[in-house]
């Protein structure tokens, strides 16, 4: 029997994704006999994983008790991103009891990262969210092998080439531990409580820092043999275009990204073809400049992805132009996958994201007419519903089925 049929896993995750629930419930729901379930319940009462709940409303008999998840179930759901980590820990029905979000860089490298990230959880366990953790879960931005628990010649993260993160968490926090890529863990996030909670196969497309693709099919997440499916930031889509961070000439993430956007803004501001950005990037120079003499650092004068989409917002043409050229190509990556793999839904994710309806509709637009009707004609594409805590959610349920699946 497959580890995900194991009835164990079944009660488990039924508990965690809808609440106390009867014996007797369980049993219809589950299709397990009366024996096999009462086994089931008992094993895991005992594994400290599943606790009575009271009794259950009658159903014209004896009333049945409930069962739910044990009430001290902690969770760690760790989302590492090119400058930030998102921390929640959470009971057994992934709810949040203690948040903690501050911005980092990657490139600082792995012991810098990952020290942090455990005086994070510690001071967690310090201020009460937690006696102990039942286990990890943790995405970083770049290829990992699922299978080893390490981060693979990711692009922008020297220095974590192999490095051992699944063992070093578990080592840290005396339980398991498990390590995926960004766009995984989101994609895991958005199918458990966002927009595509219902869907089973559709493809999350996170454009932030970098772009990636979480490939969600026949309800789980594709990873393919060595962990890198999805990595669509590293297609050629134009063989003359600027050198990319993988080695690469013209990949996608080159031509449209955080800091390919940043480029190409600030080189409008500078010529004055956009006066919304000129004003912006003259703000950010003034500020600078207005810094105390004791910085010791050079500050970075840059425009974000939230001065861009203001800008289109107030009517910006050329604000609007870099919106729409990056839709286009993303639009025509994505194309290509619809026409592969058929999902049921595109949802787009990410710090870019923000730039809101200009960027989803010139998707739409180049998806629905590069791909055929017949794979368009019930695609929806949406934006993610859970923004920034797509990746920590994804986490959550990553930690909470490896604990489950070593309760077998």
């Amino acid at each position: 029997m497959h580890v995900a049929d194991a009835p164990h896993l079944r009660v488990l995750r039924l508990l965690r994704d809808e609440g106390p629930v009867s014996r007797a419930e369980l049993g219809d729901r589950l299709e397990l006999t009366r024996p096999r379930l009462l086994a089931e319940v008992e094993r895991l009462v005992a594994a400290g994983l599943i606790a009575e709940a009271g009794m259950a409303a009658s159903r014209g008999g004896r009333r049945s008790t409930l069962v739910e998840l044990d009430p001290r179930l902690r969770f760690a759901a760790v989302d590492l991103g090119a400058s930030s980590i998102d921390i929640e820990v959470v009971n057994g029905r992934l709810e949040p009891v203690a948040t903690y979000r501050e911005t980092a860089d990657i490139r600082s490298g792995p012991r810098t990262i990952l020290h942090r990230v455990n005086e994070l959880l510690h001071k967690a366990r310090t201020d009460g969210a937690y006696e102990k953790l039942d286990a990890v879960g943790i995405g970083v931005p770049g290829p990992v092998s699922f299978r080893d628990g390490v981060p693979v010649s990711p692009p922008i993260m020297p220095g974590w080439d192999r490095y051992p993160v699944r063992e070093l968490l578990a080592r840290e926090h005396g339980c398991p531990a498990v390590v995926d890529n960004d766009v995984n863990i989101m994609a895991i996030g958005e199918r458990h409580g966002g927009v595509a909670h219902s869907v089973d196969d559709f493809l999350f497309v996170k454009i932030g820092t970098g772009i990636g693709c979480g490939i969600h099919l026949g309800g789980t997440v594709y990873r393919g043999v060595d962990g890198c499916a999805g990595d669509i930031g590293h297609i050629q889509v134009d063989p003359n275009g600027p050198v990319c961070s993988c080695g690469n000439t013209g990949c996608l993430e080159a031509l449209f990204s955080g800091s390919a956007l940043a480029r190409d803004a600030i080189a409008a501001a500078r010529s004055g073809e956009s006066p919304a950005l000129a004003e912006r990037l003259a703000a950010a120079m003034n500020a600078a400049e207005n810094q105390d003499d004791d910085e010791q650092s050079e500050p970075a004068i840059t425009i974000t992805a939230r001065d861009v989409a203001d800008g289109a917002a107030e009517g910006d043409v050329t604000c609007i132009r870099l919106i729409r050229e990056g839709g286009r190509r993303v639009g025509g990556v994505l194309a290509t996958l619809v026409s592969f793999s058929n999902p049921s839904m595109i949802v787009i994710g990410g710090g870019l994201a923000q730039l809101g309806h200009v960027l989803l509709a010139e998707i739409r637009s180049v998806v629905y007419r590069r791909s055929l009707p017949l794979a368009t004609g019930n695609l929806p594409v949406v934006l993610s519903e859970l923004g920034s805590r797509a990746g920590v959610t994804g986490a959550a349920v990553l930690a909470s089925d490896t604990a489950f699946e070593q309760a077998s």
